[in-house]
């Protein structure tokens, strides 16, 4: 049986960057990282590349598995802000955590990055007129590299990486017995297992059941996170275009009046279009931008999202959001589409009303009727939020804003970890979005820089 010093589990932006940092220390550790999706130069999506309209449920996802992440194909933002996209403050502090993700910046833009303007919502007149509004601004620096710039610099860093670190893909982890002072054995689904003083549990998102098997199995303690529920919204670029220009990322929160709910942007892309992305085999919208301006389109997209805590007797905040997404899936074979007049209307979007539709889609969706699928409370709150929206952006309420449903968004459970991301069990780290710890691209990298570099200070003390 090979052995190992570390074996990372998950190569999404956690572990992309955790060996990322070995690699740049020259760690005398041997590291192997282990990912079920596919090397970089093989993440294909069907639809992306035009060879059909609708998922076909590649095992796994090429948008939500693979070196890098669900974050590859993604539009490539990086918040750097403790305001919000997780709380790996709360384990390491708030000034480390903002160095962390200062550095991770800094690496992107050593890879190309730099190409890439740094926007800021400080200081901003857009803050005066969304707290005029009773609309929040959350603070945040934000770096857009845009789909296509984000991969490229992937691969470079995928490139450094590749020669000190072993990596696996198309290989699931199974199971994970022993301990530091025995040795982790890591077994997987080809049939062959590893030995490792160290594992970083590194899953992401689209691991949050395979996360709680580990931790079961070490019975680790796990608490329930929370689940967002929404639509992605289209809509002329225009539109936003005096916000997008000054601040690019807008996350603006809201509390209904009605429920007393949280409302939030989130998400995103000037001149970008609407994807799909398959978690767990239900397919949810998503959204794309581009730094190349030949691919963008006319549009600007972005989720809202209303925050849900589920508690007693039920407490599985994602199987609820699963069981939303499904009925989306069986009533519109995938997403639905609807204008945001016909919603409010009470009468469903059908080919003939899309027919005469200003808003051109840049996606191929079901036409159909989101009040059938998404609850009243959650679609009281987004159809609030839209009017509310209107007031700093006039044209957001208008008949022809399309409404793309559902967005969910998945919360891992959070697993108990102390100030180095060490669970309750000595050797066994667990970080990014797949520990509940992070949910947010800078977050998770800066987690995986932050563990490798403990690791490195264990190394050098013995």
């Amino acid at each position: 049986m090979e052995k190992y010093d570390v074996v990372i589990v998950g190569g999404g932006a956690g572990g992309a960057f955790a060996s990322y940092e070995f690699t740049r220390m020259g760690s005398s550790l041997k590291v192997l990282l282990i990912e079920k999706g596919a090397s970089l130069d093989k993440r294909t999506c069907p639809i992306i590349e035009g060879k059909t309209k609708e998922c076909v449920s590649c095992k796994p996802c090429r948008i939500m598995s693979g070196y890098g992440g669900a974050g590859t194909l993604s539009d490539g933002k990086y918040n750097i802000t403790n305001e919000f996209g997780g709380d790996l403050h709360r384990y390491v502090g708030r000034e480390h955590a903002m160095e962390l993700m200062e550095y991770v910046d800094s690496v992107l833009c050593d890879f190309g990055g730099a190409e890439a303007k740094l926007y800021s919502t400080g200081s901003t007149e857009l803050k005066t007129l969304a707290l005029r509004n009773n609309l929040h601004l959350l603070d945040a620096k934000v770096r857009h590299l845009g789909t296509d710039r984000n991969r490229k610099i992937l691969a470079e860093m995928y490139d450094y990486t590749r020669e000190h670190v072993d990596m696996k893909f198309f290989t699931e982890v199974t199971g994970i017995s022993g301990s530091k002072e025995d040795g982790f054995i890591v077994e997987m689904n080809d049939g062959t297992s590893v030995e490792s003083r160290y594992v970083v549990l590194a899953s992401g998102r689209s691991g949050s059941r395979w996360m709680s098997d580990i931790c079961n199995s070490f019975k680790l303690k796990m608490k329930r996170n929370r689940v967002d529920i929404g639509v992605r919204v289209e809509l002329p670029a225009e539109i936003f275009k005096h916000i997008t220009d000054e601040v690019y990322e807008s996350k603006l929160v809201y509390k209904t009046d009605k429920y007393n709910d949280v409302v939030r942007t989130f998400c995103m892309n000037p001149y970008g279009e609407v994807v799909t992305e398959n978690t767990n085999g239900i397919v949810t919208v998503n959204g794309h931008s581009y730094a190349n301006k030949e691919l963008q389109t006319e549009n600007t997209n972005f989720a809202l999202l209303v925050t849900n805590h589920m508690t007693q007797p039920f407490n599985d905040s994602n199987e609820y959001g699963e069981s939303i997404a499904r009925l989306s899936n069986l009533l519109g074979g995938g997403v639905l589409l609807q204008r945001f007049g016909d919603l409010v209307k009470g009468r469903r979007s059908s080919e003939h009303r899309m027919e005469k539709c200003y808003t051109r889609p840049t996606l191929a969706a079901t036409p159909g009727d989101l009040s059938l699928v998404i609850p009243k409370r959650q679609l009281d709150d987004i159809i609030e939020m839209i009017y509310q929206l209107d007031k700093i952006a006039p044209g957001t309420a208008n008949e022809d804003t399309l409404l793309y449903g559902v967005e969910v968004k998945f919360y891992n459970s959070r697993v108990e970890v102390d100030g180095n991301l060490e669970t309750a069990v000595p050797g066994l780290y667990a970080i990014g979005d797949g520990a509940g710890v992070t949910h947010s691209l800078s977050q998770a990298s800066a987690s995986g820089v932050h563990v490798a570099r403990i690791l490195e200070s264990l190394e050098k003390k013995h």
